[in-house]
């Protein structure tokens, strides 16, 4: 695996702090990569608590990670699955590339096309700590990832269309300040199966019982909200 050149700080975005590496991953890894996962992964369609009810998610998710790694959202508690060669790998290559980034956990999720997407969302779940580190790895098809600001609407939306073999890092107060989304997309060009992983650090000194906001459902059209 090879690294790319970095892009510091996204213009703006006051109150975040990201980077985004274009080709973190080469092209040749990054396309052996995204077999070796769509097979060692323990994918399954989870589902969210929403009103009462529960939905099923628009894509596949699959969680690992150390003993004790449990997560929660939206109704939904996930335990760990353990490390495999491909994520225990990546997980080795991130801590290489910059010494504190060391993570006991990570979410994947399938999008299996543009029909798959996720809703406007922010990471700031209790266990995951007050500015959590999240290190963002894209493998297969392009998609689109978008970032708006929580209050300030004199802000543009921003794009940020995330390659294979990508990596885009969040920390600092991003999560407290920003949301962010992954829109459907359909039509001619709608982009073929892509695998997203999320690295980041539990934290059960941080867990807590406060409720935790639950962003609607996906509509028939577009992103969530």
């Amino acid at each position: 695996m090879t690294h790319g050149t970095v892009m510091e700080a996204l213009a703006g975005m006051p109150g975040a702090s990201i980077q985004y590496h274009p080709a973190f991953i080469d092209a040749a890894s990054s396309q052996q990569l995204f077999q070796q996962l769509s097979h060692e992964l323990q994918w399954n369609q989870g589902s969210i608590q929403l009103f009462g009810k529960r939905h099923l998610i628009p894509r596949l998710e699959a969680w690992h990670g150390d003993p004790g790694t449990n997560y929660s959202y939206s109704g939904t508690e996930l335990s760990p699955h353990c490390w495999t060669p491909s994520l225990e790998r990546i997980r080795h290559q991130l801590g290489e590339f910059r010494s504190d980034l060391q993570f006991n956990a990570v979410l994947g999720n399938l999008y299996r096309g543009g029909e798959d997407a996720m809703g406007w969302h922010s990471d700031d779940e209790p266990e995951l700590g007050p500015e959590p580190v999240i290190a963002s790895l894209s493998f297969g098809s392009a998609r689109d990832f978008c970032l708006k600001h929580r209050s300030r609407k004199d802000l543009d939306t921003i794009r940020i269309r995330l390659e294979a073999g990508s990596l885009l890092i969040m920390e600092g107060k991003t999560q407290h300040n920003w949301v962010h989304s992954i829109p459907r997309r359909r039509g001619r060009n709608a982009p073929g199966d892509r695998i997203n992983l999320t690295f980041r650090t539990i934290r059960s000194d941080q867990a807590s019982d406060r409720p935790r906001a639950v962003s609607a459902p996906e509509k028939s059209t577009g992103a969530s909200t």
